[in-house]
């Protein structure tokens, strides 16, 4: 016999999924976002109660969704089996990202880029240096992880990304590395390894349009920042003395 308790709650869970296939997530609220989630693979326990105390504990969606797999244990009515749901969103959400980047004429959306990046890196709690490639026309014929741990000059290789970006055959790469930290700055490694690259792709005759760096609280653009065009115009003036 079905108690009236497992009605209502399979009743909610209809009506949430009704609202989501008739509109997207237009109109819910962070909560119902995490607990449609948890009721794929949470067939039978009422999931709204989970979803709140997520919200609760890390403070926003992104941080439920980039949050360790620890963490989200430690959330009474999380299990094991609802961490498939909660990675594979995020994961799915990426690769969506990376390939409509490449299947477009040219990278037109710069917010398009940074939510790519934010997925991909943002999370991270270890620094990785990123890379996009680039053909003659702008268009993205690839990106990866080049590098993972502290961004020194000594831990990024010149030789290795001029190698990768030749690989691929690039005519302009953009880079991107996050900041564990939150915050966005560059340090002055971060300038160090930037002018390090300028000047060894631009050898090869390869364009470095822009470093990012990507942070909970925003980002930096070296590009935007002038730093690109000066180390450039420094290498030109180099070569140019007597």
């Amino acid at each position: 016999m079905v108690t009236e308790g497992k009605d209502d709650r399979q009743g909610h869970r209809r009506r949430l999924r009704e609202r989501f296939l008739a509109g997207g997530l237009e109109g819910f609220h962070d909560y119902e976002v995490v607990e449609l989630l948890l009721t794929l693979s949470t067939p039978r326990k009422d999931c709204k109660g989970p979803a709140k105390a997520a919200l609760e504990r890390f403070g926003s969606l992104r941080a439920v969704f980039e949050a360790e797999d620890r963490e989200l244990k430690a959330v009474a009515g999380i299990g094991p089996s609802n961490l498939l749901a909660l990675r594979l969103i995020k994961e799915v959400a990426a690769r969506y990202l990376g390939e409509r980047m490449v299947s477009q004429p040219r990278i037109l959306n710069s917010r398009e880029l940074l939510d790519f990046l934010n997925l991909k890196i943002g999370h991270k709690r270890r620094e990785c240096f990123f890379a996009v490639y680039l053909n003659a026309k702008n268009c993205v014929v690839a990106s990866e992880v080049l590098f993972e741990g502290s961004l020194t000059s000594s831990a990024v290789y010149p030789r290795e990304v001029v190698s990768s970006a030749l690989a691929h055959k690039a005519a302009a790469v953009i880079f991107a590395h996050n900041h564990p930290s939150g915050e966005p700055e560059p340090s002055g490694e971060d300038v160090r390894v930037t002018k390090k690259l300028v000047n060894a792709l631009r050898v090869m005759g390869i364009t470095v349009h822009e470093h990012l760096i990507i942070g909970a609280a925003g980002h930096y653009s070296f590009a935007e920042n002038g730093y690109i065009d000066r180390f450039v115009r420094e290498a030109e003036a180099a070569i140019s003395e007597p």
